[in-house]
């Protein structure tokens, strides 16, 4: 089977990254990117948990905590470092990575891991528990295993599903009494979450997940003026409040709609190439967890202002300056993605993967369950 091609919308990733012994450029890099989630999906420390203890049978290491999803240093990290390898491997099921995901994709999804998800989930006091962050990811997770045309995904598909079920619930519960939109660059961010879930939403055929979220984009977003982008970014972002926003409204707005919207939101965006608008965030200390975000940034704009490009259409004068844009931080970002820190190594991957497979542009349509 021949290699998969990423798209890469005015930058191909060959001014980015050497190939390896003349392999084909994407394989290569796809290898790069899944050999980070490789070593760090059942790597169990460091650990960063999110718990809540109610007495001294609550101390529990991890793995008993989160049996399918406890590597990669923090739940949420092991739970997109799973998408990762499901979307590489689906993408390029030929790939020399794809035996070696196979197996620790297996590894997790099981019935029994995944019933022990739940139950953990499912407890009253736990009801924030990676909300919205880590809950959009499990669904995104299991959006990919849905558009997998192949028996052993459809199998995991089947295994995740009573924890889809269970964090679409939460959300669901969750946004009708969310008054405010969180408008921050880090995980609590809605706008975000909501992009990832609505994608599920379309592949699972849950209208009424997508109705709560098209309420919850004109509740909370649909007025906005003159988005503040020139404050960003804050020193531990890796993601952008503005332009999450907009990623967001163009999967929910129509078309034309969003177009005028994102005049109103964001005035500022170029209308001709080579403007000045948006530079990538400077990285100084990727050892630090904190700082080492800004790597993080400069992928999830790059994705970002693509999805808005191809939203707008090659018509609308933005879409080039926007696509130019992306590929600056691109330039910037990919070659950072390399695993010397495992500050970073531990999730920059996903966000890697995400942008050049463009997932968010490319949910894909699920076959029928």
């Amino acid at each position: 089977m021949k290699p998969t091609t990423f798209a890469l919308p005015l930058l191909l990733m060959g001014s980015l990254l050497a190939p390896a012994q003349g392999a084909p450029l994407e394989r290569a890099a796809a290898t790069r990117f899944a050999n980070l989630a490789l070593r760090c999906l059942h790597q169990e420390y460091p650990n960063k948990i999110a718990h809540t203890m109610v007495d001294d049978t609550d101390a529990k290491p991890p793995h008993a905590l989160y049996p399918a999803f406890y590597g990669c240093y923090d739940w949420h990290s092991a739970v997109h470092g799973h998408w990762l390898l499901a979307r590489l491997v689906r993408l390029d099921p030929d790939a020399p990575f794809a035996r070696a995901a196979r197996a620790e994709l297996a590894r997790s999804l099981t019935p029994a891991n995944i019933a022990g998800e739940v139950e953990y989930l499912r407890r009253a006091d736990r009801s924030s528990f990676e909300r919205p962050y880590g809950l959009a990811w499990l669904l995104r997770l299991g959006a990919e295993l849905r558009t997998w045309n192949d028996p052993q995904a459809q199998e995991w598909s089947r295994a995740l599903a009573p924890l889809e079920s269970e964090a679409a619930a939460h959300i669901a519960h969750w946004l009708p009494d969310l008054t405010y939109p969180i408008r921050i660059g880090e995980h609590d961010q809605t706008a975000f979450a909501f992009g990832l879930i609505a994608d599920w939403a379309d592949v699972a055929h849950d209208t009424a997940m997508h109705e709560l979220l098209v309420s919850a984009a004109r509740r909370f977003y649909l007025h906005d003026t003159d988005c503040p982008i020139r404050y960003e970014p804050s020193g531990h972002d890796f993601l952008s409040p503005c332009l999450a926003e907009a990623d967001f409204l163009r999967r929910v707005l129509p078309a034309r709609e969003f177009a005028a919207w994102l005049s109103r939101a964001l005035p500022t965006i170029p209308r001709k190439t080579g403007t000045a608008w948006l530079t990538p965030a400077i990285v100084t200390n990727r050892a630090d967890p904190k700082l080492a975000h800004l790597d993080g940034l400069n992928l999830s704009r790059a994705w970002m202002l693509e999805g808005i490009a191809h939203a707008l259409g090659p018509k609308d004068a933005r879409s080039a300056a926007l696509l130019e844009i992306a590929a600056k931080h691109r330039e910037a970002a990919l070659p950072q993605v390399t695993g010397e820190h495992y500050e970073g190594g531990h999730w920059l991957g996903t966000y890697a993967v995400y942008l050049v497979s463009g997932a968010g542009i490319d949910a894909g349509t699920a076959p029928a369950r």
